[in-house]
């Protein structure tokens, strides 16, 4: 008998930093049949413990499921809040474009400190979330 792989793989990535005013991000990825659940928060950790990373921060800061259309193409994701706060809500949409672009069922929780809006960099943390949350699942689907 040969040895089956895990059907639920966890995997937790360090991204840099792009500019220097933005934290680093960490990315944690479960890949479970068919859908992924991903955690993505900022960190202070050096990149060789980025496995603490998601230890440090919190699930339901802002946290969302989307579900690939199958049917017709172009139609948005269907998604809903399991959890937010009044001061975010981008898990919602950024879970609809990845899962409308990677066809599978996407849970999203983004942990960002509420100072990063109030200091203008929203946009462009936000930008560089889902850059890593692509880069991340395109090393995934390449498995």
């Amino acid at each position: 008998m040969t040895a089956r792989e895990p059907r639920i793989q966890v995997d937790t990535q360090y991204f840099p930093s792009a500019e220097h005013a933005l934290p680093a991000l960490a990315v944690q990825t479960t890949r479970l049949v068919d859908s992924y659940m991903l955690w993505v928060g900022t960190t202070d950790v050096e990149p060789d413990q980025v496995g603490t990373a998601p230890l440090q921060g919190s699930l339901a800061k802002d946290w969302a499921c989307a579900m690939p259309v199958r049917e017709t193409p172009g139609t948005p994701a269907a998604a809903t809040s399991l959890y937010r706060s009044s001061s975010s809500e981008a898990a919602l949409s950024m879970a609809q474009r990845l899962a409308r672009r990677f066809k599978k069922q996407i849970f999203l929780s983004i942990d960002m400190p509420p100072s990063l809006g109030s200091l203008g960099q929203e946009g462009k943390i936000l930008l560089a979330i889902e850059r890593a949350l692509v880069d991340s699942l395109k090393s995934h689907e390449a498995q």
